[in-house]
């Protein structure tokens, strides 16, 4: 048995009624590990809807063992019916691959047993729990996977007609709307995405403060469903913290660094996943081998580096346990102090080596966080882990500043366009750059978190305290990179990530990880990460001097 193979219950009062009381399990990679990629060992179950023999399995925790399964009763668009039944008679069988569909649906963000509160406020189905629920939750599955297998294709709902009963059509109805209407199918950039672009807005005008993803994408979908818009963007460049640029060496050596993003961090529900595939371009897997490297430039032993990294990993179990017996009381501690206290009462890590291999691990995770582990709360710091994208880990050729581009296409973007205020009410918005007045009907506000907290945007009247309490609350890390240009590759091509060791825990995420992308930025490009406190030091740091630091680090391995 696997000690890191551990389901999570998902403990919801929307769930679906229980009907079987087997549980099988769906391991993903937890969120330990983004620079150097997560080994097999680690990983987080997730419970999921199947069909088998004919019959339905939800795979729930708290399944009541005394049903019946050959009890209810199951139906499928090829079945006669002399009388027509009720959405909420018997379970419908849509397809044979229900558990490939339900996995489909996991990654794209939904709960396999339940519905989510976007999907409980948009109605439906006439009711929460019982069996028109369950196939509710079978036709959204099918519906999400059938377009997943082509995301350059429109899907309509004609394409299901023949494969899910009559006297569902009404939850197919519901499930299709909702599905469209909130973009997880039918969007992106594809020819057949494109051509579904009305010619002229009908509907109302909207200012959208931001040009990042999160403001493209918005921009694009209202844009899609009918509405004026007009993106406003402080810049000179769409984008946000996605920002691919090239650089250029001696001998007419070039690469394209992106200085921001640059890790599709999984693939199976990443929508940035199916842009990528829409725009026909392949995507390069991050190879797991990521070897480690002593402060005095001699290669760790592998040997030594999987025993470090399986009693780290062990260490952030133990918390998960810790934090279960302590109830509330673990919110404040932090998971930094919970792992160094474990470490020190099972010298896991005792001698020096194995001391700054432990240190990596931390630096590692607060890459991984973008916070230092002394700041992240036991208790929440892997809320998100239900809710993260499977698959590989991977890089975009050419750099992600090619999905901006898309996403930008036809977008109406100005530029140079600094908001400093927004006035909101019944009669519309009013949005403020230096002189300039934009008006809309509404405004949509996607301007970073630091932004919000510096309270550079002046909102009229003041926004809901729910809201101002979340930003102050919410909190955001700092990740440096330091790209660099060679005149050939001179570390190899056999892997994509390397690590570098410290004596000193304080220093632990400076340039503790190089990402290799000389496989697709065209050229022999290095990027050193700075994460933890190095990090913040860093900001302070004369880029020559960084520059040099890190050829010394390179010289030495």
């Amino acid at each position: 048995s696997n000690p890191n193979f551990h389901p999570i219950p998902i403990l919801n009062p929307n769930a679906a009624p229980p009907l079987n009381d087997h549980l099988i399990s769906f391991p993903t990679p937890k969120k330990r590990r983004r620079g150097r990629p997560q080994r097999s060992g680690a990983t987080s179950a997730y419970q999921f809807l199947t069909i088998t023999n004919g019959s339905f399995s939800p795979n729930l925790p708290n399944s009541n063992p005394n049903l019946d399964l050959n009890s209810i009763p199951s139906s499928s668009a090829a079945t006669e019916q002399t009388t027509q039944p009720k959405t909420d008679d018997e379970i419908i069988v849509i397809s044979k691959e229900s558990t490939a569909e339900a996995l489909t649906a996991l990654s794209a963000g939904f709960p396999a047993d339940s519905l989510t509160e976007e999907e409980i406020d948009f109605g439906v189905i006439s009711s929460i729990g019982g069996i028109e629920q369950v196939n509710y939750i079978l036709i959204r599955n099918h519906i999400i996977a059938k377009w997943r297998e082509n995301p350059s294709n429109w899907v309509t709902k004609d394409m299901f007609v023949d494969s899910i009963p009559k006297h569902c059509s009404t939850i197919l109805n519901s499930a299709y709307n909702y599905l469209v209407t909130y973009g997880y199918i039918n969007f992106g950039i594809a020819p057949a995405i494109k051509e579904k672009f009305p010619g002229e807005p009908s509907r109302s005008n909207v200012v959208i403060i931001g040009a990042g993803l999160a403001g493209l994408a918005t921009a694009r979908q209202l844009m899609r469903f009918g509405f004026k818009v007009t993106v406003l963007e402080g810049r000179k460049r769409a984008g946000g913290r996605v920002y691919t640029k090239k650089m250029e060496g001696g001998n007419r050596v070039s690469a394209a660094a992106d200085l921001g993003g640059s890790v599709l961090t999984g693939t199976l529900g990443n929508p940035l996943g199916i842009l990528a595939k829409q725009l026909g371009s392949s995507l390069f897997k991050v190879r797991d081998k990521c070897p480690l490297y002593r402060t005095d430039g001699s290669p760790v032993d592998p040997d030594m580096d999987m025993k470090v990294e399986m009693a780290f990993n062990r260490l952030l179990d133990k918390a998960s346990e810790l934090r279960q017996l302590m109830g509330e009381v673990s919110t404040d501690v932090s998971l930094g102090a919970a792992l160094e206290t474990f470490r020190e009462v099972y010298r896991d890590a005792v001698t020096e080596e194995e001391i700054n291999l432990f240190n990596w691990h931390l630096a590692n995770l607060e890459y991984a966080n973008a916070g230092l582990v002394s700041k992240l709360s036991l208790a929440f710091w892997d809320q998100d882990d239900p809710y993260d994208m499977g698959g590989d880990h991977c890089f975009l050729p050419g750099g992600n500043g090619r999905l901006v581009q898309a996403l930008a296409e036809n977008v109406p973007i100005l530029y140079e366009k600094t908001v400093h205020t927004i006035n909101y009410g019944n009669d519309g918005v009013q949005v403020m750059t230096g002189s300039q007045v934009y008006e809309g009907d509404m405004a949509l506000c996607t301007v970073p978190l630091g932004v919000l907290k510096s309270g550079s945007i002046k909102f009229v009247p003041e926004l809901p305290q729910r809201k101002l309490d979340g930003i102050k609350r919410l909190g955001f890390g700092l990740l440096n990179k330091v790209g660099m240009i060679f005149p050939y590759v001179f570390w190899g091509t056999d892997f994509d990530t390397f690590g570098h060791l410290t004596n000193d825990p304080s220093s632990r995420g400076e340039f503790f990880l190089f990402y290799s992308y000389a496989t697709v930025s065209g050229g022999p490009l290095l990027l050193a990460l700075v994460a933890g406190e190095a990090a913040h030091r860093f900001e302070t740091l004369p880029p020559i001097d960084v520059v040099a630091q890190v050829l010394r680090i390179l010289k030495g391995i």
